[in-house]
């Protein structure tokens, strides 16, 4: 897992293929106003939903983690917290994989909390158990879907 600015990201973009176009798009002027829903930028390979909702507390985040994506969560406008468990350490899975959409869920609690406040972003690898939405209020977030396997 990785949180900082987002001004500050050409220094992660070594970490994947797909990452500077990614964050590209993460840095476009346009991003407030894109509406809500996927935008592809290559395919199924790597895409950005916008994601509006209201934060449903830390009591209501729910730990998840991916196998074919990583996620790179940015947050727009909004107080976003986000809980964080190495995969490792979730035992109770809350229903199987799901293949198509790419989550399983666990009825596990965080281990640690943290803030993503608007103008930052949180990479989260399939190690990653993360419970996005941990915070309250109206929150606006575009999320890079980045296929692991940059080779299909």
């Amino acid at each position: 897992m990785i949180v900082d600015l987002l001004s500050v990201w050409s220094r992660y973009a070594c970490l994947h293929p797909r990452f500077e176009q990614a964050f590209e798009f993460l840095t476009r002027p346009d991003l407030a106003a894109l509406p809500p829903g996927r935008h592809f930028i290559d395919g199924d390979q790597l895409y950005v939903s916008i994601d509006e909702r209201e934060g449903r507390t830390r009591d209501g985040a729910r730990l998840e983690a991916h196998r074919r994506y990583i996620d790179i969560q940015y947050t727009i406008e909004g107080p976003e917290e986000v809980g964080w468990s190495p995969l490792a350490s979730c035992i109770t899975p809350a229903g199987f994989f799901d293949s198509e959409r790419d989550i399983i869920f666990f009825d596990d609690r965080p281990n640690s909390w943290f803030e993503v406040p608007p103008g930052r972003f949180a990479i989260f690898f399939p190690e990653d158990a993360h419970a996005p939405l941990g915070g309250y209020g109206r929150l606006r977030k575009a999320i890079a879907k980045v296929e692991l396997d940059a080779r299909r």
